[in-house]
Parts: structure tokens; sequence; C-alpha cells
């Protein structure tokens, strides 16, 4: 027993280093979880209102199911924290948690846990259990089990640290007559009456039901009015979002050309695919050409086709790429970087459907729908004499804007979490998605990239995670703490301290104003590393970034 409570009040310790308190936007963190402050009273008025309107067993499976979600969720902190213990002390952090966050005062009587083999059996001792003191409050004494967030919690936690479905039974319960509670978990397969218990773990059917009928009136009125179906990328509930794409349906059932505006990296190429999808034009394939890419001199015949002998090197005849998008779409990216003498013979496809190939006199009619797009103001253009009036109001009459990522903040995280799902398929990874911080600064961040940006951040989100684990905000972000907010946590005193990047820079005026040296701020570091990893090398090493004979150095320094 003495074990048990040594390694807790390690573990308590680490607990309190991790909890924040941000006053400044009235959050509370535990590492990058966010965690609530509830009054005890609120919550058994809640679960008293719960088993009236549900009925007792109903309330049991809800309240069952969300211990079982936040046990899970402590799991994964548990992963994080406590890399370096043996299986036995690693298990003992979630019982810690538990009472950490006030459920109830957790005792372990009996704890047998060897992840490698499977074997699992638990024995603890529940007291101050706040479901009991709430359920005889309410409802009288109660000859069974009453402490239903607290078991599911207990289930949640174990399956998620052992890899497999654990059940854990109220053997004694403090709703009756009893001064405490017992509980003892094993494997579910060790279990006789298992069944009946893990039921109570699914969903109710009632709640599939109404699930499944809003699902199908949700259906319904997404197709009502909708030929076609955009691509996956392409979604957004922004007021802006919406608008562009309302013009883009109505754009897709005529032939005028189109002109997308927006900043780099919007998805202009995502809209004009995704309008030649819906079109009468899909069956043939869309040709993107990004005019900007290709020199000055070339413009003409890529885009226009060329005949032999039209210039040096033109060594045999060939279609220009409008000429042979003829049935279909061209894309032209970056329109406002074509020459003068390019624009006039687009203006001319334009007009009359007619292209002329470079060293050419024969016309040759075709029926290709282009769609264009620009980043900069082509109407400025026009009054610089870069651009020419007519093909830009030409363009002009089918313009769609396509707002920034920055002015639809409601779309980041759908379109994070589509990413997300997307790259942990290509790379082979099972995650559980973006902690509660990484979610905060996903929407706080101003994505001057824009959707590209945004990919490009979650891509590299999904290969720094670990597997099994959630996207942290350290693993989308270099140096977001820049812009985090005021965190505060309690110190070893049990006051509460700065903590964060206002603690960092407080540390960095402390040298530059001659308060601290270099030295002893290194020298401060190696021991709260060494203290935190009970003298461990190599883990204070890992903790500090540097390798174990490095840090063994430092220490013969010191």
């Amino acid at each position: 027993m003495t074990g048990f409570q040594t390694k807790a009040r390690i573990e308590a310790e680490d607990l309190r280093a991790r909890v924040n308190f941000c006053a400044d936007s009235g959050q509370i963190w535990l590492h990058e979880q966010r965690m609530l402050l509830v009054h005890a009273e609120a919550q058994s008025s809640l679960r008293k209102e719960l088993i009236e309107t549900l009925g007792m067993s109903r309330a049991r499976g809800l309240l069952l199911r969300m211990g079982y979600a936040s046990g899970m969720r402590d799991a994964e902190l548990v992963r994080t924290l406590t890399p370096e213990l043996d299986d036995v002390g690693a298990f003992l952090a979630g019982p810690q948690l538990h009472s950490f966050e006030g459920m109830v005062g957790v005792i372990p009587v009996r704890v047998e846990v060897d992840r490698e083999i499977g074997h699992f059996y638990s024995e603890f001792r529940w007291i101050n259990s706040w479901e009991c003191q709430s359920h005889r409050r309410h409802f009288g004494s109660h000859c069974g089990s009453v402490c239903w967030t607290q078991i599911g919690y207990a289930c949640g936690y174990s399956s998620a640290f052992m890899g497999r479905a654990i059940l854990f039974k109220e053997v004694e319960c403090g709703g009756g007559n009893n001064d405490s509670c017992r509980i003892v978990g094993r494997p579910v397969e060790e279990w006789d009456d298992a069944d009946a218990h893990m039921r109570l773990f699914e969903p109710d059917p009632i709640n599939d039901q109404l699930i499944d009928l809003q699902t199908q009136v949700m259906q319904l009125r997404s197709t009502i009015g909708e030929r076609d179906t955009l691509q996956g990328d392409l979604s957004g509930s922004s007021a802006s979002f919406r608008h562009a794409l309302d013009l883009l349906k109505q754009a897709a059932d005529s032939e005028s050309p189109v002109l997308l505006v927006g900043e780099t990296g919007v998805g202009k190429e995502l809209f004009a695919r995704a309008l030649h999808a819906m079109s009468k034009r899909r069956d043939r394939p869309l040709d993107v050409i990004n005019c900007a890419t290709i020199p000055a001199e070339l413009v003409e015949s890529e885009l226009f086709g060329v005949e032999k002998g039209a210039h040096t090197g033109a060594l045999v005849s060939h279609p220009g790429h409008l000429e042979r998008a003829d049935g279909s779409t061209i894309f032209l990216e970056e329109i406002g970087d074509l020459p003068l003498s390019a624009q006039t013979k687009l203006l001319r496809v334009l007009q009359k459907g007619e292209v002329v190939r470079l060293g050419d006199d024969q016309v040759r009619k075709i029926n290709v729908r282009v769609v264009a797009a620009t980043t900069d103001s082509l109407a400025q253009w026009v009054k610089e004499g870069r651009f020419r009036a007519d093909l830009y109001f030409r363009l002009n009459a089918g313009q769609i804007h396509i707002p920034p990522l920055r002015e639809r903040r409601d779309d980041v995280l759908p379109l994070a979490e589509r990413l997300l799902e997307r790259y942990a398929a290509i790379k082979g990874k099972k995650l559980l998605g973006f902690t509660d911080k990484a979610k905060k600064a996903l929407v706080a961040y101003g994505w001057p990239g824009n959707v590209r940006e945004l990919q490009n951040t979650v891509e590299r989100g999904v290969i720094l995670a670990p597997n099994g684990g959630r996207v942290e905000v350290d693993n989308l972000f270099m140096g977001h703490a820049d812009t985090a907010d005021r965190e505060y946590a309690r110190d070893e005193d049990g006051d509460i301290d700065i903590v964060g990047p206002q603690a960092g820079r407080a540390l960095c005026e402390a040298v530059c104003d001659g308060a601290m040296t270099l030295g002893e701020v290194e020298k401060m570091l190696v021991e709260v590393a060494m203290d935190k990893a009970h003298g461990n090398v190599p883990s204070a090493a890992r903790m500090l970034g540097v390798t174990a004979l490095q840090l063994a150095d430092r220490l013969k320094r010191q």
C-alpha cells in the first residue's frame, strides 16, 4: 500500500503543474484538454432531472456513457504524462486524476496490471462520492449501485489504458447503508453477466431513432434544389462562403465565362473544378493552365496553337490548349499575367468562338467555356493599361468572389477535421482528433495562406502527432506561444503563478537585466528535469531535448 501512496503523491505534483487557469479567456486547461469547474449542487440537480425525465434505467445509461468518455480522455493524458513508469504506476495516474477532478476519493486496494500479456484486475475503495451524496439527498437510500458516472469513468479509463474492454462493478455502494463504495474491475469476458452491463454502454435505441429521423430530414433538405453534389473540400457554413457557392451553382447552368477572384490559397481551382463537374461539359476533362508559369514568348503558341516554322523552335504544328479543350472547360489561373496580344486573341475566343494559330491565317471554330481566376484587382490593371477593358468587362459579368479563410472562422474546424481524416488515412495513422487547445489555436490563427496553408498545417500535425493520440497545438504551429493567452497554475506551495509565454519572457528579462545568469538558468532547468524524472538521466534528457550524454556532462560541470 505504501507504494500506491508514494506514486499518488508524485503524480499529484505532476498533475498540479498541468492545470492552468486562463483568466483573460475564461478557460481552464488540464494539459491540452479544456476543463470546467462545475458546482456539485448544479450537477446534482441535472442528475435528478435526468432521472425524473428519462427514468432510472435510461439516466443510468446516459451517465455511464458520459463518464466513459471522460475516462477515455484522461487515459490519453496519462499516456503523455507517464512514459517512464511501469504499468501499475502509469495506471494509478487515472484514479489519481479521478480524485484530482473532485469526483470521488480513490483508495487502491489491489491493482494487477500487465499490458504486455493483457492481465488486469483492480479493486478500489471510494470515499466522498458526490453521486452517492446526490442520490441519497434526492431519492433516499438505494440498495444498488448509484455511482454511474464514476463507474463509467473507471470502465472508459481502464479500457483505453489496456486496449481491451474492461468492466468495473460497484460491489458495495455508499448510496445505501455503507460508509464507502468498493469497485472491482476485470476484463469483460471474465464476468458471467457482462452482457447485461455492457448493454448500458450502447446508445439508447430511442436516441438512435431520433438521430436517424433528424439525419433523414437534413438529407432531404440538402437535396432539395441540388442537382449535383459539390466536392468534399468545397464546404463551409459561413454566409460569405455560402453566397459564393450559390453563385457557382447558378453559373453552372450557363455557358458564360466566369471570373474567380480571391487571395492565394482560397481554393479557386477547387471552385473551377466544382463548376465544371456541375456543368453540361463534365464528361470532358477540365484543362487547367497557370498563365503565370508560361514564358511570355510562348504564351500565344501554348494557348492558341502554332504552325510549323512560325518561330524558331516551332518544328511541328500543334493545337493550343484552347483548341484541345473544344467541347470542355479551360481554367486560366492568374489571367492578369497574360500579355496584351494574348488578351486580344482570348477576347476573340469569348466573342466569336474562333481561334487562329500563331503563324497561320486559318480560322478554327471552337466551343470552349473559359473560367479565369486572379488574385489581383483587374479593375485597377485596366486603369493602368495593363489589362484590356473589353476583356475585363466580358469576364467580370460572371465574377465570383471567394472569401479568405479569416472571414469564415466557423468553417476552420470542420475543414481541419476533414483534412485530418484524409491525411491520417494517407499516412496510415489512427488519430483521435485535435486537442481543445489545438482547436482554439486553429480558430484564432489568421491563415494568411488560406485553405492551402490549413492543408499544410494539418498535414504537418498528422505527421508529428503520436499514433493513437490527438494532434496538439505544438504539432501544428511553431512559435504559437507568441499569441497565447495568459495562463496561471498552482506552484509548489499551492499559490497561483503565471505560466506559459509570459513566465518565459519574465525569465528572459531577468537574465538580460542581470538578476540571473545564463548558467544559473541552465542549472535550474537541469535540477527541475532531474527532479521530475526522479533522478532518471535519460528521462530528464528527453524532457530537455538533449542526449543522455550531454545531460550527464552538464551534471558533472555543476
